[in-house]
């Protein structure tokens, strides 16, 4: 199967990883990238430039030449760790005292080893009592935006593309985000506050792996699209379902269990890479 393969990172690894796949022709692109067309992507090819390329810092991710951003409708993205760089609930166990043992049980989650739904409400349950400012605290001095996620939203605005944050964190987050960054639609969990407190609980159903993946199955419906017209971008292994549906998964930062799943694994690069991978020229 002939593909074209984008590699991006150090300039002076670039040429070297690209020989290994014996391509037609090699274009440097704008920012550095480097683009080798025409490339026999067999398993061994695969396997020959991710050995080297992982230990180089470099993401090398093979997609078919004539795929475009043009070929895409929405672009549906996780929250904690792909969109930002924190799990806003480790930030507000934080403020409990609390971090060490929620991010553990988070961990062990994104990495599949726990139901989602069951570790939330554990998680969740150790919030119960703490004054409902701590969010606000950690959205003003923790959430921070990941790395190319402003300029990877602006591309994907500027061809026409709807997004989605769809979120197994909390809405407190997700619709000042949605506002924020001027996204179309927003999907998480509502924490439940009495009195200026949280309860440890959460209202409605909980936003896990199979709720994840039909807020993109109802948001492709609501805009007369498919899935597979849709980019999904997640990094745990509660955004597998969705990316499972996506005419184009790509895993960012993303756990193991998630990077060989995905179509596209930005390891090293910023989000705006997506733009790269997808360039029409």
């Amino acid at each position: 199967m002939k593909m074209n393969l984008v590699l991006q990172g150090p300039p002076e690894k670039l040429a070297a990883i690209a020989a290994i796949a014996d391509p037609a022709r090699v274009v440097t692109l704008a920012d550095g990238s480097v683009r080798a067309e025409d490339v026999e992507a067999g398993e061994r090819v695969r396997a020959a430039v991710s050995m080297v390329a992982y230990p180089a810092g470099v993401d090398a991710n093979f997609i078919g030449a004539e795929r475009t951003l043009a070929d895409f409708k929405l672009v549906a993205m996780d929250m904690d760790s792909t969109l930002i760089t924190i799990e806003c609930i480790d930030e507000i166990a934080d403020m409990q005292g609390l971090k060490a043992q929620v991010a553990a049980i988070t961990e062990a989650a994104m990495r599949g080893e726990l139901d989602f739904a069951t570790s939330l409400t554990q998680r969740v349950a150790l919030l119960e009592g703490l004054d409902a400012s701590a969010l606000e605290r950690v959205y003003d001095e923790r959430l921070r935006l990941s790395p190319g996620a402003q300029t990877m939203l602006a591309g994907v605005k500027a061809a026409g593309l709807k997004t989605l944050l769809v979120s197994g964190g909390f809405s407190f987050f997700t619709e000042r985000l949605k506002q924020r960054l001027g996204l179309d639609f927003a999907h998480a969990n509502v924490l439940e506050v009495r009195n200026g407190k949280l309860t440890g609980k959460v209202t409605g159903p909980v936003i896990d792996a199979q709720e994840k993946k039909r807020t993109v199955e109802r948001v492709c419906a609501e805009l007369g699209i498919s899935p597979q017209q849709a980019i999904v971008m997640g990094d745990g292994a509660n955004d597998l379902q969705m990316m499972s549906i996506a005419g184009l998964s790509v895993a960012f930062r993303a756990k193991p269990v998630v990077r060989v799943q995905a179509n596209i694994a930005l390891n090293f690069s910023g989000l705006d890479a997506l733009l790269t991978i997808l360039r029409e020229s």
